[in-house]
């Protein structure tokens, strides 16, 4: 029979844990076809506790740059240049291929990113496609159609599309729920409203979301905050109806 003694397995099994935390670890490989980004250095943030705090940085060298450290799980940052967010990145085990251009952003090669960039490019060519009906109307209107008639017309084709973006958004954050896409996406669309408020898209995403991702910080907080905000405009609408009311009996 082999027999190992304690002594000798503790320090075996500290070892194993020492070469399984440090498995982990992030390469980023970037590329820049815009000049003045040259010599300018680039930082990774990461949100906490109300400010972007720096975690990694690298100097653009002949429109190359390269970051890499340990990751022990999944992390939603930004890439910036000085205090200007450029874009998200997913820092997560493996190589991010990173591309900056002026047509293109883009980062690859691990599985978060490649559906993050997936996400954001389909949801940028349906913002295109209603922009674009925007465009269109004023030509037709220019060619010499009626106002009423090309505005109803463009107005269906408008409401179409802005329903398949809401309901991309609503599905991507569903599937993305127990990762860090699911929150980050999340607190993106909401970043997009003039105040927290709770929305029918909002409401709908809760309906169905789990615990982990109702108590992420940042969700949690838009949550409170949203909520607290609904019951000062109904408070306003009342004292409104209230005075509205009083008039009338007068």
């Amino acid at each position: 029979m082999i027999r190992m003694s304690v002594n000798r397995i503790l320090p075996l099994l500290a070892l194993l844990f020492f070469l399984t935390s440090c498995s982990h670890k992030y390469k980023i490989e970037g590329n820049s076809s815009i000049t003045g980004l040259d010599g300018k250095m680039l930082f990774l943030k990461v949100f906490q506790d109300g400010e972007w705090v720096p975690i990694d940085s690298a100097e653009v060298i002949h429109g190359f740059f390269k970051m890499n450290g340990p990751v022990d799980s999944a992390m939603m940052v930004t890439l910036y240049m000085g205090q200007e967010g450029i874009m998200p990145l997913v820092l997560e085990n493996g190589k991010i291929e990173v591309t900056i251009s002026v047509s293109q952003l883009s980062a690859k090669g691990t599985s978060l990113n490649d559906k993050l960039y997936e996400f954001i490019n389909k949801r940028n060519a349906l913002e295109v496609k209603i922009e674009e009906l925007e465009r269109k109307e004023a030509r037709m209107v220019l060619d010499g159609a009626d106002l009423e008639d090309v505005h109803q017309a463009l107005s269906k084709e408008s409401a179409t599309l802005v329903k398949e973006m809401n309901d991309y958004v609503r599905q991507f954050i569903t599937d993305n729920f127990e990762n860090v896409l699911g929150p980050s996406v999340f607190m993106m669309m909401c970043s997009t409203l003039p105040y927290p408020v709770m929305t029918p898209q909002i409401e709908e995403i809760m309906k169905t979301a789990p615990l982990s991702f109702k108590e992420n910080k940042q969700v949690k907080d838009f949550l409170t905050k949203a909520k607290e905000n609904m019951k000062l405009l109904e408070e306003q609408r009342r004292m409104r109806q209230n005075m509205v009311s009083g008039e009338e009996t007068r």
